[in-house]
């Protein structure tokens, strides 16, 4: 197949969270094992959980996955749109992976739309000028008929990019007949006719008692079930959104816990993913007002809007509780929950919220202003800083990426690390982060993603516990992901009929 020739093939889904996401990975995986140059496409995601490209462009983490799967360096133009909800009916727009701005949901629909769909085509040329397959993620469901004229997700790229679709449906939310069924009695028959095979994904049960449902179904919509997708507990992959925490279980229990708090805003949230894969150690996502007891450290995670969540952090009463906690245990913050730390917080031209200023925390003589710079949206890397807590990595290399608004000006403290690249705490200090004895910041987004970074850390927690440092071997985390994604690939060609897939792509 050449360039000129490239083909589009989307999913969809009857439901958010049907399994759109891993099912494009998998795709991108499989046509990439089998030689094409494949890149995965999503017009319009709405997510706090973002990545910094080597472009210095911000997209969903969804699409970074999904273009590791296919062996590619992710771009913005695998996400062209990005909504990142700030405030109830308001999100920052990221266009080409740069911010457009704060807009509602009426002015984006009435005023951005049209460039909006611009920037979508100009990408999606892009790509087709660059790969020979592009797999394309829908959004929530194309029967959203309320949204149908200003679709930019679904039928509407599917028309654009000229795409068949494979519909996923969730059966493990109960009604997957009925949802599939739905989904095409809303469609008009332009919409329609795109659909061109269906995946049942999350059974659990037996397949021969689902046959006849199967059978009828076809004869319903007139479209055959492609296959059905066992669900898998194995499989662990970064999440797209918050959304998904209410149904993510972690390890809660382990020789060493770790507490993280679910900020109302959190964002970023994958950050705290190669936590899961120390073996000795539990993860607690901690909302206001549950119980902090019997933690060995606490992790404040990034947020879309660090002012309304200090703010709320402060009026639940979980502040104080950290505050104390943090004489026997050292509480970690990234990105704004590093902000939080600090002593003040400076809004005074109401960027962030319509607080202003707020006082923080108080575990680190810092003080963070907003509006100085532009958002900062960069790869970044430093060097190990010299500390106690991270002697044993003194002068080594981490990295990360960076995502933030605001420059934070430390004081009678150390910082973490010296900046070769990125912007760090200001962008003519050189420096990011701050430590003090076993409490620390960072604006490197992806910091724990460094296995000397993390193993470090964690290992000064086991000696604290009077338990022995596991040292430096393999990142089983690294492991985990990459046997994730091919073990997902292997899942869809055992599952699904490839062969009439195959058949849609080299038509």
């Amino acid at each position: 197949m050449s360039q000129s020739s490239s083909k589009c093939i989307m999913v969809q889904g009857t439901s958010s969270n049907a399994g759109k996401s891993v099912m494009v990975a998998a795709l991108c995986r499989i046509f990439s094992k089998t030689g094409y140059k494949v890149a995965p496409f999503k017009s319009q995601n709405m997510s706090l959980n973002s990545y910094t490209t080597k472009e210095n462009a911000e997209i969903a983490i969804a699409q970074v996955l999904q273009a590791e799967a296919a062996g590619v360096d992710p771009s913005y133009h695998m996400n062209p749109i990005l909504l990142k909800p700030k405030e109830d009916f308001v999100s920052q727009v990221i266009v080409h992976g740069q911010p457009a701005g704060d807009m509602n949901f009426y002015y984006y629909q009435q005023n951005f739309r049209d460039q909006a769909l611009k920037a979508i085509e100009e990408s999606l040329e892009y790509l087709k000028r660059e790969y020979e397959i592009i797999v394309i993620e829908g959004a929530g469901s194309p029967a959203e008929i309320n949204m149908r004229d200003r679709d930019l997700a679904n039928m509407e790229i599917a028309h654009l990019a000229d795409a068949d679709v494979i519909l996923v449906a969730d059966i493990d939310r109960g009604g997957v007949f009925a949802s599939i069924a739905g989904t095409f009695s809303l469609l008009d028959e332009k919409d329609r006719s795109r659909i061109k095979g269906i995946v049942i994904n999350k059974f659990r049960g037996n397949l021969d008692i689902l046959m006849p449902g199967i059978e009828q179904i076809e004869k319903i919509v007139g479209v055959p079930i492609l296959g059905v997708l066992p669900y898998d507990p194995s499989l662990k992959l970064p999440e797209e959104d918050s959304a998904s925490l209410s149904e993510r279980k972690y390890r809660g229990q382990g020789n060493i816990n770790i507490g993280v708090i679910r900020l109302p805003r959190i964002s970023n949230f994958t950050d705290i993913d190669p936590l899961e894969y120390e073996e000795d150690l539990g993860i607690r996502l901690i909302e206001f007002g549950e119980s902090l007891d019997n933690l060995d450290a606490i992790i404040i995670p990034g947020t879309r809007n660090t002012v309304n969540d200090m703010v709320e952090l402060e009026n639940s009463g979980f502040a104080d509780e950290i505050r104390e906690l943090s004489k026997e245990i050292p509480v970690v913050g990234i990105c704004g929950g590093y902000q939080m730390l600090g002593q003040k917080i400076f809004d005074e031209n109401n960027k962030e919220s319509k607080y202003g200023s707020v006082n923080g925390l108080g575990l680190l003589d810092i003080e963070t202003t907003f509006g100085t710079i532009p958002k900062v949206i960069t790869q970044s890397e430093g060097k190990m800083e010299n500390n106690e807590l991270f002697r044993i990595i003194y002068g080594k290399s981490v990295i990360g990426y960076e995502l933030h608004e605001g420059t934070t000006d430390i004081k009678d403290t150390k910082p973490l690390f010296k900046v070769r690249k990125g912007c760090g705490n200001a962008p003519e200090t050189n420096f990011d982060g701050a430590i003090s004895g076993m409490t620390f910041g960072t604006y490197f987004h992806g910091i724990f993603h460094n296995f000397n970074f993390r193993r470090a850390f964690t290992d000064q927690l086991r000696i604290k516990k009077g338990l022995e440092p596991l040292g430096f071997g393999e990142d089983p985390f690294e492991t985990s992901k990459q046997f994730s994604i091919d073990r997902l690939a292997y899942i869809v060609e055992e599952n699904v009929d490839m062969g009439f897939i195959n058949n849609l792509i080299e038509k």
